[in-house]
């Protein structure tokens, strides 16, 4: 028999809460819910609101799927693969040299590039307003 979700999000609410650290009264005051109320939720007899659900994962930085108990059955995000990236016809020379290069750096390296793109991209657009 399948467990109750109140009880599958009362359980990782209450684990995310100790590994952070944190008392129940805590928790309630970081997300505007009397403590005896974020209690009784961690015991799995009610289940929040959703927008107390999103404050709740904020606060403990637990994403919805656990707290729904959906990472164990989704299992760990697929990242894409470089080996699957292949060039398309009209890619320049300049973009595969790129791609190559990319296929040799670790994922922290390609993360770190990625922000820096994206940097890049943001100053080169025009702010609002001028043209």
């Amino acid at each position: 028999m399948e467990k109750p979700l109140a009880s599958i999000l009362g359980t990782a609410a209450r684990n995310a809460r100790v590994r952070a650290g944190l008392t129940q009264e805590d928790v309630a005051e970081r997300i505007g819910m009397a403590s005896e109320v974020y209690g009784r939720m961690e015991r799995g007899q009610m289940l929040p609101r959703v927008e107390n659900l999103r404050r709740l994962c904020l606060v403990l930085k637990v994403s919805p799927h656990e707290f729904l108990g959906l990472e164990e059955l989704a299992g760990p995000p697929a990242s894409p693969s470089w080996e699957e990236i292949r060039p398309r016809s009209d890619d320049t020379a300049d973009l595969r040299r790129l791609l190559r290069r990319l296929r040799k750096l670790t994922s922290h390296q390609v993360k770190l590039l990625s922000l820096i793109a994206g940097a890049m991209v943001n100053r080169n657009r025009p702010a609002k307003g001028r043209r």
